[in-house]
């Protein structure tokens, strides 16, 4: 060991939380998935302020529920946006340290509670960006597509199965 992994030890060694956490994404698809979590937030906190000028409860508690989602993907998302809040930091490592789908049932099942209470085109547009962002994390949890050479090679191995099936019955018939 030399001497800087002596001093910067957690340098040294990345986490085996944080590895398997970003196992599978891109760096420019993990940006995307915070892109979109963060104008997933502005859309809920706007459509939720709006969705609360009204006098019907069931709106207003939608909105209200909208805002309370802007916030926790602002929090889980963009701690930076949320600097003054003592517990910003630990909630955003905490949602790091989720794995994806975990992430996309989370957003999803959150964004559609809203809808169901008071569906209206505010909400169902509020809700939709915060929505995909779940959708996103949903298909990172998918993994990644297979190469095409593989995908060949198990065709015709397929293929190479199928042959020896059918000649083995029509050898069993002669």
């Amino acid at each position: 060991m030399s001497s800087q992994d002596e001093q910067f030890p957690a340098a040294a060694a990345p986490e085996p939380a944080a590895a398997s956490a970003d196992e599978g994404m891109t760096w420019w698809y993990r940006w995307l998935c915070r892109i979109a979590g963060v104008i997933g937030g502005l859309s809920c906190a706007t459509a939720g302020l709006w969705n609360c000028v009204t006098i019907n409860p069931l709106n207003i508690a939608a909105g209200v529920w909208m805002m309370l989602n802007a916030f926790i993907l602002f929090l889980c998302e963009a701690p930076f946006c949320c600097q003054f809040i003592e517990f910003a930091n630990a909630v955003s490592a905490r949602a790091d340290r989720l794995r994806a789908w975990q992430k996309a049932a989370f957003y999803c099942g959150m964004a559609v509670f809203p809808v169901m209470l008071s569906l209206t085109l505010t909400t169902l547009f509020g809700n939709a960006i915060a929505f995909a962002t779940g959708v996103l994390y949903g298909l990172s949890a998918l993994g990644k597509k297979g190469d095409a050479i593989s995908y060949a090679r198990i065709h015709q191995q397929q293929k190479q199965m199928d042959e020896e099936k059918l000649t083995g019955t029509l050898e069993g018939q002669a």
